[in-house]
């Protein structure tokens, strides 16, 4: 009986030792499924991110995706995700990251600016890194900022040359006037862009007015008034313009009212023009950087915020066609 009984605790014990809850990297690859984060740290060489993007649209989507691939590529099945989407709501990653402290995941990916703010706010502890996000000194409060943030965080950023975006405006419209800047008001990033491609807009000749809206429920109201008033308009890398590109255009096309816009998943929903970046590439980066962090091969503390290697103009063939509008050599056209 004793010995019965001893076999019987021997038999609960190891099975007990692993719950099966954990869904491996390559598991999930596999199934398409996404992966719960456990609490507690890493064991038996697992590590557990959270990924905590802001709004679902191809460009965070595609950083998200090449995230993923490159920490699966460096780690196989020795990574577990638990990916969250905050549709758009910027008190919702911050209830996503609080989660994230609560499960004490490894690392956090912050996809977007909104996202990254939560994740500041949320841990001093948890390595995170940003990516889709413009400008990490505006982002984060930071004066004079000399490219590496210190502390927990760094990441990659998806800013565009401004004054190259300027340029690519003024060499398809050079006998427009006015241009009016659309963005979101909420986002500071946004701001930051219009800011500066207003400068350069100006030094050519040209009148700018900004339209900013606060959500998606102005939006409409605001586009509106924009194309009424503008010959152009430019909308930058701008989440919430990105996830109601099919607005914008239904305003904007109508009215015979061109838009650069600055990245490829907006000019491909309602631009003519951008000079933009691959976002999946983008994640590629933010991935291996996190790989690193993971295997202690790097101090996040040292890292200095990375960009993307390369730019290219690229055009929106069927909305140029719509209106009429001829691009010259040295742009490529955005596949469907």
């Amino acid at each position: 009986m004793i010995l019965a009984g001893a076999m019987a605790l021997s038999v609960a014990g190891c099975s007990g030792s692993n719950s099966g809850n954990e869904t491996t990297a390559a598991q999930a690859g596999d199934s398409g499924t996404k992966t719960s984060v456990e609490s507690g740290s890493s064991e038996g060489g697992t590590y557990k991110v959270g990924i905590c993007q802001l709004v679902q649209h191809d460009a965070l989507d595609a950083a998200t995706k090449g995230f993923m691939d490159a920490l699966k590529e460096e780690l196989g099945d020795g990574v577990v995700f638990d990916e969250q989407n905050a549709q758009g709501d910027s008190n919702t990653c911050s209830t996503i990251i609080n989660n994230f402290v609560s499960a004490d995941v490894d690392l956090i990916l912050a996809n977007a600016t909104p996202a990254l703010q939560a994740a500041q706010a949320g841990t001093n502890e948890i390595p995170i890194l940003g990516t889709s996000v413009t400008e990490y000194g505006v982002a984060l409060g930071i004066d004079n900022f000399n490219g590496t943030v210190g502390g927990n965080i760094s990441g990659t950023s998806d800013l565009a040359p401004l004054d190259e975006q300027a340029a690519m405006l003024h060499e398809l419209f050079p006998d427009a006037k006015k241009v009016g800047l659309l963005y979101c008001s909420a986002e500071a990033n946004s701001q930051y862009q219009v800011d500066t491609v207003k400068a350069a807009l100006e030094g050519y000749g040209y009148t700018c007015e900004y339209y900013s809206f606060s959500d998606s429920n102005d939006l409409s109201t605001i586009c509106t008034k924009a194309a009424d008033e503008s010959d152009v308009i430019y909308v930058p890398t701008d989440n919430t313009a990105a996830a109601a590109t099919e607005i914008i255009d239904n305003i904007c096309r109508p009215a015979n009212v061109p838009i650069i816009a600055g990245e490829e998943g907006m000019c491909a929903g309602c631009g003519v023009a951008t000079l933009s970046i691959s976002y999946y590439d983008l994640g590629v980066g933010t991935g291996r950087m996190a790989a690193k962090i993971l295997k202690g091969e790097a101090d996040i503390s040292q890292m200095p915020i990375e960009y993307a290697p390369q730019f290219t103009k690229k055009y929106n063939k069927t909305i140029c066609d719509s209106l009429g509008i001829e691009i010259p050599d040295g742009f490529e056209a955005i596949e469907e």
